[in-house]
């Protein structure tokens, strides 16, 4: 059996010893540095040292938790970006109402200054619908014979004349636009005076002053307005601005085109004008035949 060899000299202290030494060296490094800090730029030194150590070894974990972090975080984005553009598609259809409830208040309040303005009585009313035919300009307000309406009254709206009640139903009224080509409105020209008849092309936008003189005073620009001469619209309604003024010596009369002045085509609400200044009737003429000569009788 072969044996271990010993040591030829047993050098150093025992391994008891050693941990009393050691034990005791601890301890009274750890009274003295909490007593005097005396290993204070000690223990700094060593944690700078450890630090890139300490980094590497948590790089592992850190790694898994910034992926796990991005993932959570990519997600979170992604919810709370089609949230926002939800609510954002939300504010935008609110932020039109609101703008359209503002347009439609402002256009409710020029009917009112529009009310105001005349002495007569007005109802108000919405336009409904066009009308079926494409070849007209009508519309059907919601107002009936139950409010008033009856045939041949104007309707105007906050800028100037639309057109006038063409048929009465109990609960609705058909309005022929003055754009529509059946109908002609007698107007006058704001700055000369000048009187003559506006008729409608069936498209909207465009009207012509029709059978004016060659030499007639009319300039683009002029404001035309109600003459009222024909009983049916009160004098003074805005109905358009001319726009185009040629003359042609060829011809007797000037060709002269026109622009609404009220969105016949653009707004949905409108005052019908229920009551008119009555005109008198025409005078009668009483029979101008001569008196039959009586012959004389006898001789």
């Amino acid at each position: 059996m072969e044996h271990a060899q010993q040591p030829f000299f047993n050098r150093g202290p025992t391994p008891f010893a050693r941990f009393l030494l050691f034990s005791l060296l601890a301890l009274v490094l750890v009274v003295a540095d909490s007593r005097f800090h005396y290993l204070t730029y000690v223990q700094q030194g060593v944690a700078v040292v450890l630090y890139p150590l300490q980094r590497v070894a948590l790089a592992p974990a850190a790694l898994v938790e910034r992926m796990s972090g991005f993932f959570t975080t990519q997600t979170q984005l992604t919810g709370r970006n089609n949230t926002l553009e939800q609510q954002n598609l939300v504010n935008a259809a609110a932020l039109l109402r609101l703008e359209a409830l503002e347009l439609e208040n402002a256009r409710l309040r020029g009917l009112l200054d529009t009310r105001a303005s005349h002495s007569q009585s007005a109802v108000y009313a919405e336009i409904l619908y066009s009308h079926r035919d494409p070849f007209t300009r009508r519309v059907i307000i919601g107002k009936g014979s139950t409010d008033n309406i009856g045939q041949g009254q104007p309707v105007v709206d906050a800028a100037g004349l639309v057109g006038q009640v063409t048929r009465v139903y109990p609960w609705a009224s058909q309005v022929t636009l003055i754009t529509d080509k059946d109908m002609t409105v007698p107007v006058q020209v704001m700055r000369s005076g000048v009187r003559g008849v506006l008729f409608g092309l069936g498209s909207d936008g465009v009207l012509e002053l029709r059978f004016m003189p060659f030499s007639a005073d009319i300039q683009t620009g002029d404001k035309l307005v109600t003459s009222g001469i024909d009983g049916t619209y009160p004098a003074g309604l805005p109905v358009a601005t001319v726009q185009e003024v040629e003359r042609n010596a060829a011809f007797m009369f000037a060709r002269i085109s026109a622009q609404p002045a009220a969105g016949v085509n653009r707004y949905r609400q409108v005052l019908v004008l229920t009551a008119s200044t009555p005109h008198p009737e025409n005078p009668g003429f009483e029979d101008a035949s001569p008196p039959r000569k009586r012959g004389r009788k006898g001789g």
